[in-house]
């Protein structure tokens, strides 16, 4: 077993600006997205609720994952696009700061929480939505330098 070391120690680390883009999806099915699309849905606003609980899971981060740092979050931008194809909503969360250790946590958090935001708010239409492709989509700065997914 391996020996747990906890938290990384950053102290050495030059501060850089540092990127995150992160993506999810979110199958919906027709009758929920014709709702999102028309503004129907019964608790509201789902694209701009969605939007406070992708900010504020970026802002929370260090909270719900252990070994992350708190870090100053400089921006965020949430994105939302409607697929008629397969009925589904994309979100892409991007975040900014000026530091010693990347966001890539904290913008996979805020996809993440702005689909279980929308699976919550239009469960009383369907509870068969399904989150899928939650992943890192490009990050910049610091030591390792820049990835970008290919696919």
């Amino acid at each position: 077993m391996a020996k747990s070391k906890g938290m990384i120690d950053v102290s050495g680390k030059d501060v850089t600006v540092r990127t995150a883009k992160a993506g999810g999806c979110i199958v919906v099915g027709a009758e929920a997205l014709h709702a999102v699309k028309e503004g129907t849905c019964i608790k509201g606003d789902v694209f701009a609720t969605a939007k406070v609980a992708a900010i504020q899971a970026v802002k929370s981060t260090p909270t719900m994952i252990p070994m992350c740092h708190p870090i100053l979050i400089e921006g965020i931008d949430v994105d939302f696009s409607l697929s008629e194809d397969d009925k589904s909503i994309r979100v892409e969360v991007s975040v900014r700061s000026s530091g010693k250790t990347g966001v890539e946590m904290e913008a996979l958090s805020g996809v993440s929480a702005a689909c279980l935001t929308i699976y919550d708010m239009l469960k009383y239409i369907s509870r068969a939505m399904v989150i899928t492709e939650v992943k890192l989509i490009e990050k910049t700065g610091g030591k390792s330098g820049s990835f970008k997914r290919h696919d």
